[in-house]
Formats: structure tokens, C-alpha cells, sequence
């Protein structure tokens, strides 16, 4: 037997697999670490899940829709009353999570001999995605205040000639948001040379976006490069049913079909996808309801002296701690779980319900007095 065995790619020796400390609700009863909804759908909205799932058994004998058509249509309509307008289905694509959106759009337009580009502090997962479909990755920094230096960055596009630049809007961990010129200065950029690049808004956050933020869907209609990326894990509390999607040009969409797996949206989640786009006033009911309780964690965190990020999305970046482990632990200690993540000094909280981010805030006064 060989001593290297199992004969793993190079790369991929001795890495960690991704993702974030999962501890039971006995161990830390609140739980405000990976960005989840915590309000899940009404019992009205349970209800009409459990019977479209009931009525799509009766045939899972059968494959599912492979171009999953009414979901591409529900999906459409939605997008174009959340900031769009004029999107198609077949400008639509889905798939399990806004995760697989990203792989396939690495798997289509990445590979050997190109690469992709973001810029740092972002989504810990597209280096990753990146690795995974064997392209280069390549990073580039932000401003101290988490902003993009829009001569930088475009002056970094241009010498590297990315094939993929994704961009997080608002960006994950800090909650930054994009303003529109930043995107159309990239798309021009990206379309400038030859194959030329596709440039990816990832608006897995966007619902939460503070009031006067737009959508980089609206500027779908000038750039042939844009992709805008969403995901019904976070606003639409829907996490456990694995469903992101993105809106593009119906050539993109096309050709993410090359590299989809057969039949990859199971008929289960192509009816549990529909049944809540059903319910999306109902569903996304919470959302300003979480803004507030962003904008006042915001605030208390100021109040009590921490360096905190602006932020258009449900989490808040904090910081910042010589020991930022030391902290998280001691909330931990206090059945409070947050996100180690971001900058050296820095943590992410979830927000989640007023009486869970009433015992975060009593947690952390009790360790930052400990503490000093």
C-alpha cells in the first residue's frame, strides 16, 4: 500500500475541509454564526413546503425537470420586484446553494491557464471554488474601511486579465456593500480584453441591503458580463433546502449547462423552491425587522467603544481584540456562538432574534469586563 494513500491531488493534501464550528444547542444555546434567518417559515407557509414535497414523491420515480422551468419562471418574476426588471427565465440558473452557482461559474469559465480574482477581506470559500475547478486565484486588498480602491482594483483587472472577478455585494464578512460605479468600472474593465471576463456580484445578503442601496441587477441591461448571484438560504430563511441562483445573459446560462451534473436540481427542492417564492412577502416579512436590530447592534457595539463596519447585510463585523480568540471563547463559555472570521482582531455576529442578541450583548460585556 502506498504511503501517500488515498492518491489525493497534490493540492489538496493536508487542507481542512471548509466550515464553520457546528456545536449543539445544548452546548451553546444561542447560535449567531453562520448568518442564518432566525425567524423559519410560518406555519402557513410549512404547510404548503410539506404538500408540494408530498405531491412531488408521488413521482420521484421519474427525474425532475432538468431545466427546472416553472422554478427558472418564479424566480424571474421575483428577481424583477427585487431590483431588476426585465429579467427572463432564461436568464435564470439555479442550483443546491449559491455555493454550486459559484462552483459551476469556476467549472465553466475557469480552469487551467486562467484565473479568478477578489478582493480581500471576502468569502473565505472562493479561493476554494477557485482551487477546485484548477484556476489560479488571485487576490487583491480593500481599503481600511473595507471599501474597494476603485483605481486599484481596476488597475489589478487589467494586468491580470481575470477570467472570473467575484465580488460580494454586500461583502462577506464586513457587510460592504458595492455602489454601482465600482461594478460598471469593473465590467468595462473585465470586457476590455480578450476572451474578456465575467464579472460576479454575489448578492447572497442583498434583501437586507440598507435603504438607498441598489442591486447590481439593475445594471444587468449595460453589461453583457454582468452576473448577479442570490440565494434563498439567508432573507427567505432557507437554508436547509440549498437553493441559490444568479441572473445573466441567456449565453451564460447556456453554457453553464456544459458543466452541470445530470439532473442536478432534485424535484424536492424544485417544489419546496416554488412553494416559498408562494410566500415571499410572507417570508421576507422579518427581514426589515433584522435591519433594525443590525442598525442597533451597530450602534451598541459603537457605544461601547468597538471598531464596527458598516454593514448592508445580517451580520455585523466587529473588533477590534489583541486575543479575538479569547473573546469568542469566553462567549462560547457563555452559551453565546459567534464567528471567528475576518481580519486578525476582528468577529462576526449573526443577528438573530432581540433576545438573542440581548444575551450576545450581556455575554459580551461580561467578558469584556473579565477581560479588560
Amino acid at each position: 500500500m502506498s504511503a501517500t494513500f488515498p492518491p489525493l491531488r497534490e493540492e489538496l493534501q493536508g487542507v481542512e475541509p471548509y466550515g464553520a464550528p457546528q456545536l449543539s444547542l445544548e452546548q451553546v444555546p444561542v447560535q449567531l454564526n453562520v448568518n442564518e434567518n432566525p425567524y423559519g417559515p410560518s406555519p402557513e407557509a410549512a404547510a404548503d413546503i410539506a404538500r408540494a414535497v408530498g405531491e412531488a414523491a408521488v413521482r420521484l420515480n421519474r427525474y425532475p425537470d432538468r431545466e427546472f422551468t416553472a422554478l427558472r419562471e418564479g424566480l424571474a418574476a421575483y428577481l424583477n420586484t427585487s431590483g431588476g426588471s426585465g429579467i427572463t427565465p432564461a436568464m435564470v440558473w439555479a442550483a443546491n446553494g449559491s455555493n454550486e452557482v459559484m462552483l459551476q461559474l469556476l467549472q465553466a469559465f475557469g480552469g487551467p491557464g486562467r484565473c479568478a480574482l477578489s478582493f480581500a477581506p471576502t468569502y473565505s470559500m472562493y479561493p476554494e471554488y477557485a482551487r477546485d475547478a484548477m484556476t489560479e486565484w488571485v487576490t487583491g486588498h480593500r481599503a481600511e474601511d473595507f471599501a474597494l480602491d476603485l483605481d486599484a482594483a481596476r488597475a489589478l483587472v487589467l494586468e491580470r486579465r481575470p477570467s472570473v472577478v467575484l465580488l460580494p455585494s454586500p461583502n462577506n464578512p464586513t457587510g460592504t456593500a458595492l455602489p454601482p460605479e465600482a461594478v460598471t468600472v469593473l465590467c468595462e474593465a473585465a470586457a476590455s480584453y480578450e476572451p474578456g471576463g465575467l464579472v460576479v456580484v454575489d448578492e447572497a445578503y442583498g434583501e437586507f441591503r440598507r435603504t438607498g442601496t441598489p442591486s447590481a441587477l439593475e445594471l444587468l441591461p449595460r453589461h453583457r458580463n454582468l452576473v448577479v448571484s442570490r440565494t434563498m438560504s439567508k432573507a427567505f430563511a432557507l437554508a436547509g433546502a440549498r437553493l441559490g441562483y444568479l441572473a445573466a445573459d441567456p449565453a451564460i446560462c447556456d453554457a453553464i449547462r456544459v458543466v452541470r451534473l445530470p439532473y442536478h436540481l432534485s424535484a424536492v427542492t424544485q417544489a419546496t423552491a416554488l412553494a416559498a417564492l408562494r410566500h415571499a412577502p410572507e417570508l421576507l416579512g422579518r427581514v426589515e425587522e433584522l435591519r433594525a436590530e443590525r442598525d442597533r447592534t451597530v450602534e451598541w457595539l459603537r457605544g461601547r467603544g468597538h471598531e464596527v463596519a458598516d454593514s448592508d447585510a445580517n451580520f455585523v463585523l466587529f473588533g477590534r481584540f489583541a486575543d479575538r480568540h479569547a473573546v469568542w471563547q469566553g462567549l462560547v463559555d457563555r452559551g453565546v456562538l459567534i464567528r471567528e472570521t475576518g481580519p486578525d482582531g476582528w468577529l462576526r455576529v449573526s443577528i438573530g432574534t432581540p433576545a438573542e442578541m440581548a444575551a450576545f450583548r450581556d455575554a459580551l460585556t461580561d467578558v469584556m469586563e473579565e477581560t479588560g
